[in-house]
Parts: C-alpha cells; sequence; structure tokens
C-alpha cells in the first residue's frame, strides 16, 4: 500500500513551517498597513525574519536528504 502523500504533508516539519512564516509574513504585513507609523519597523521584521525561517527550512530539506541517502 503507497503511503498517502497528504498525510506526509501533515507531519512535515518544513510545510508547517512555511504555514508559520506565511501567517507571521501577513499578520505583519496588515499591521504595517492599518498603522502607517509602524510600517518600516514591520518592513524591517519581514526582512529580517525571512531568511532565517527560509534557512530552517532548506537545512531539514539537507537533512532529510542525508537521512534517506543513509538508508
Amino acid at each position: 500500500m503507497k503511503p498517502n502523500p497528504f498525510l506526509g504533508l501533515l507531519h512535515s516539519r518544513k510545510f508547517w513551517l512555511m504555514i508559520v512564516d506565511v501567517f507571521v509574513s501577513l499578520s505583519l504585513y496588515f499591521v504595517g498597513k492599518y498603522l502607517p507609523g509602524a510600517f518600516e519597523d514591520v518592513k524591517f521584521a519581514i526582512l529580517a525574519l525571512q531568511p532565517v525561517v527560509i534557512t530552517v527550512i532548506i537545512a531539514i530539506a539537507v537533512e532529510d536528504a542525508a537521512i534517506k541517502k543513509a538508508q
């Protein structure tokens, strides 16, 4: 029996990190949009957090690939 890819997605650390990143980025965007005085700070926060999350996702992907290669 083939594993269900959707269930695999729901158990993926990379997927949930991406979802959290999207929610944080959208939240910060809309806070900056509707509170004009905070726009520069919100823009900085988004630009500072985005590379960190992407780096963590890439590191998890490399780790998962190394584990599969070792098996």
